[in-house]
């Protein structure tokens, strides 16, 4: 079975080809273009130097949040539109959880954190036991400080990943001293492989959706969504 899949969640876009266990290729770029301009050229580079066309695709994975609302936005309507030309299932994967799998057998808590602004992360744990990758934590949007008191109170030692180190990277060493370490370059931001090899686990045991029921996990409201429910908030009544 053949996978493609696409990241947008985050200013890195990336897009990767899998044939079951098999990594054909991946295209990676962090840059300042927009998402709209060029993930369509990044999958088809990616397809073309792996001599597949998009016929062959057997599902297509997306990176499905949290994350940056435009560019989750982005790759929902690209995913949609390629598995409604394609008759073929969207799979959905946490954004966090592509980001986790990244550091594969890590020992340690895995800490992914993705920066949502006014000192604020989308975050998750993960552990890796006798080779199963499972969740500490469920997906929550919180204040650094918040998180940190939690990993503190837990003892152990911690891996960083994601947008939110260079962020927030003085605090965590402040708090969690000799316990915070900090994945590296290679595997600290999201990758489209992480969200395919996940994506392929979730195809085998029957996953999967139509183009027209995906909908991105977005795990707080937009800025403008939030301001709009301050500004329409029923005042109290005596």
């Amino acid at each position: 079975m053949k996978i493609l899949a696409i990241d947008t969640s985050s200013m890195v876009a990336s897009a990767a080809v899998v044939d079951d266990d098999k990594l054909v290729a991946e295209y990676i770029i962090n840059h300042k273009k927009t998402h709209s301009e060029q993930l369509m050229p990044i999958i088809e580079q990616v397809l073309q130097s792996c001599g597949t066309s998009i016929g062959e695709i057997d599902a297509v994975a997306v990176a499905s949040g949290p994350g940056s609302f435009t560019g989750l936005r982005i790759g929902a309507a690209t995913a949609k539109g390629l598995a409604h030309a394609c008759g073929i299932k969207i799979i959905g994967v946490p954004t966090l959880d592509g980001l986790a799998f990244n550091l594969p057998y890590c020992q340690g808590i895995i800490c992914p954190i993705m920066d949502a602004r006014r000192n604020q992360v989308y975050t998750a744990l993960y552990k890796w036991d006798q080779g199963s990758f499972y969740k500490l934590k469920p997906y929550c949007a919180m204040a650094i400080s918040e998180l940190l008191e939690d990993l503190r109170i837990r003892g152990e030692r911690v891996v960083f990943l994601g947008d939110g180190v260079p962020v927030h990277r003085d605090i965590i060493k402040n708090v969690l001293g000799d316990r915070a370490e900090f994945a590296p370059r290679n595997a600290g931001r999201q990758r489209a492989s992480s969200i395919a090899e996940l994506a392929m686990e979730a195809l085998r045991r029957g996953e999967g959706q139509s183009g027209d029921a995906f909908v991105p996990f977005y795990l707080r409201k937009s800025q403008a969504e939030r301001e709009y429910d301050k500004k329409h908030k029923p005042e109290n009544t005596v």
